[in-house]
């Protein structure tokens, strides 16, 4: 009995050992008992299918293949090894997509491009053999350091490649290939400045390189420098002005930048030459969601699942619309689209929560429990989120931002009374007193802006391990003129989401961690924190497929501990800046509208407005997931929603017993 993961890793080089010296019957016969106790082995099943392939057992290499594909839906030597079983088979054409989608879910994989290269040369298309021929090359080309990096990368290892990159450049320092997959992995580990810095520097050194400005683009883009993505996507397009992809990614940056009648006929230019592009399709569906023109966003998205039934992103993207109900060949569509092995990781949690939206309006709560359940066990498996490191952080904020600190530095800061600053848990109503707000003639509606987060986590450091309270620490030591500085930068760098009005909103849920730090710099700022009764909260919380930032919601548990915690570092605030936040419970803006929208009113100090009661009339941009609920009347419909679910949320009910007992509200 293998009892370790020791034991199983060392048992694993043992049979990879035999594997390579061709004694594919005696690694076999092991294979199969150890298969017995680790059925979702990557290794073992690959290893397994590898076997039956040379041993000519064509059936059994399928199914450990099927095995693989399903307990990990993008590892590309799956794909790979179903490439050289089909072609051994004489299915070139299978063998063709299989390779296809090897290299599509791990670029480094040598033999893919090559055999993709033959296969398109026997296939009469010289093109597409001389750049899968060239793909090859590049990689071929590569330090033995970096091909190990680009394939660790692309499995998912990415801490291993980090150390192997970090270890690589400094040894190369100016080595443009190694920075940009250093940038990678910052982006793939959410340190979005250091890919920024490192990618920046990258294209000093080869101006010419794009692959380099399009990773640029991106980083550009997950920073919210919205300004900036659309100069270098500017300048990508002006190199290649016919080039589809150029004209997309323009496309994708003026519609971030507000832009979106640009972006439209940008995407319909596309579609024009590529009518059936998924990524395009999508961004167009996106773009029309955001500027409220709904029916035109589900056609788009709709027309990319007919082209490709696996595009979980355009599924859910339905799903996200809240208002979409899904037929019963959709509904049978995504099934049948959830049991493709070939369908991608993200592309199976995609489909998971839109099932589960399909189900729960059809009043099939079990089934839709299941899917939410199931769609958040697979997006847990990517983050590195843990209750008991939320907890430090907190406990530091409370540790160090003080009464004393405040009634000490009482006076800095920058004084602009501009930002009016939205905080608590997503799915808690924000999105809701934004509109409220936006919809008044003094205010502009923004976005989630991440320059708070940014501006912590700049504080925070290098030393994340060795000086892991180094902030807040760290306010306790700022000059006075840095702080007003820091303030100022912030009313700088968030001008371009304005549009000329005295007061703006900054909606960004996290921020609530940060109050010490925002009262620090920006002492006028008004602060709301949006609160939703706590089962209410947690559940549709769970049942939201976030696009980053929110790992905490993907466990019941996770984030009934992390709504505790958030109740506590609240009364924190509380405590040491007393009157500072003004506390709007979701509840009682359903039960009393114009009561609540006048107490909003009048904390931020601005005249009472109709348009603030009629907020379902303003037309602006709403990026959220509540952008088409925003769009409507208010309702009373999502209050108790999760009572359907409520014979599964027991771990739920466990996680949050302090504040449930507390009967905590908090509204003042």
């Amino acid at each position: 009995m293998i009892d370790s993961q020791q034991q199983l890793a060392s048992r694993i080089r043992e049979l990879q050992a035999q594997i390579q010296a061709g004694a594919f019957e005696t690694a076999a016969d092991q294979i199969a008992p150890l298969l017995e106790q680790h059925p979702q082995s990557q290794d073992l099943l690959y290893m397994a299918a590898v076997c039956a392939r040379y041993l000519q057992r064509t059936e059994a290499a399928f199914d450990y293949l099927a095995r693989l594909k399903k307990a990990v839906p993008d590892f590309g030597r799956a794909f790979q090894e179903e490439g050289h079983l089909r072609r051994a088979t004489g299915d070139l054409t299978g063998a063709l997509s299989a390779f296809q989608l090897a290299t599509r879910y791990n670029p480094a994989l040598l033999a893919s491009w090559r055999a993709q290269a033959e296969l398109f040369d026997q296939g009469g298309n010289p093109t597409a053999a001389t750049e899968a021929r060239a793909q090859a090359d590049r990689l071929s080309r590569l330090p033995k350091e970096l091909f190990a990096v680009t394939n660790y990368l692309h499995e998912g290892r990415v801490l291993h490649a980090e150390k192997i990159a970090r270890a690589f450049l400094h040894k190369n320092p100016a080595h443009v290939e190694g920075m940009r997959l250093l940038a990678d992995i910052g982006t793939r580990l959410g340190v979005h400045e250091d890919a920024d810095f490192l990618l920046e520097t990258a294209i000093e050194l080869e101006p010419e390189n794009l692959q380099l400005r399009i990773d640029h683009v991106q980083v550009l883009r997950k920073r919210q420098k919205y300004e900036a993505a659309l100069k270098q996507a500017k300048a990508l397009l002006e190199r290649a002005p016919d080039n589809p992809t150029f004209r997309s990614i323009y496309a994708i940056e003026s519609m971030q930048a507000g832009n979106y009648v640009e972006a439209l006929e940008i995407f319909d230019s596309v579609l024009a030459d590529l009518p059936e592009d998924l990524a395009t399709l999508t961004s167009r569906g996106h773009a029309l969601k955001t500027a409220g023109q709904t029916d035109e966003a589900i056609a788009s998205y709709r027309q990319a699942v007919t082209v490709y039934p696996l595009h979980g992103d355009a599924w859910y993207a339905l799903a996200n619309l809240k208002t979409y109900k899904f037929s019963d060949e959709e509904i049978a569509a995504m099934q049948a689209a959830f049991r493709d092995p070939n369908l991608s990781h993200m592309g199976r949690v995609h489909i998971a929560f839109a099932l589960g939206k399909a189900l729960e309006d059809r009043a099939n709560y079990e089934g839709a429990f299941q899917n939410y359940a199931e769609g958040n066990r697979l997006k847990k498996l990517q983050v590195r989120y843990t209750t008991e490191q939320m907890r430090e952080e907190f406990a530091s904020q409370k540790t160090h931002c003080t009464r004393e600190l405040f009634e000490r530095r009482s006076g800095v800061g920058h004084d602009d009374p501009a930002p009016i600053f939205i905080v608590g848990l997503p799915r808690a109503g924000s999105t809701l007193i934004e509109q409220i707000l936006a919809s008044h003639s003094m205010v502009d509606g923004t976005l989630e802006l991440p320059n708070i987060l940014s501006l912590a986590h700049q504080l925070r450091g290098r030393k994340q391990i060795s000086e892991r309270d180094r902030y807040p620490r760290v306010l306790h030591d700022l000059p006075d003129a840095e702080l007003e500085a820091l303030g100022r930068k912030y009313i700088d760098d968030t001008a371009i989401h304005r549009r000329g009005a005295p007061y703006f909103t900054d909606k960004m849920p996290n921020n609530f961690r940060h109050i010490g730090l925002i009262k620090l710099i920006l002492p006028n700022a008004k602060i709301i924190d949006a609160r939703r009764a706590p089962m209410s909260c947690c559940f549709s919380g769970y049942k939201q497929l976030f696009a980053e930032g929110q790992e905490f919601s993907y466990s019941l548990e996770d984030i009934g501990n992390y709504y505790c915690s958030y109740v506590d570092l609240m009364d924190h605030w509380d405590n040491v800046l007393p009157g500072a936040v003004l506390r709007v419970q979701h509840e009682h803006v359903v039960d009393d509208l114009e009561g609540q929208v006048r107490r909003i009113l009048d904390y931020c100090e601005l005249p009472f407005e109709q348009a603030c009661i009629d907020f379902h009339k303003t037309e602006r941009a709403v990026r959220t997931a509540s952008s088409e609920q925003v769009r409507q009347p208010i309702s009373r419909s999502g209050l108790a929603q999760w009572k359907h679910f409520e014979p599964w949320l027991d771990p739920l009910k466990e996680a949050l017993e302090p504040v449930l007992q507390a009967g905590v509200t908090h509204a003042k």
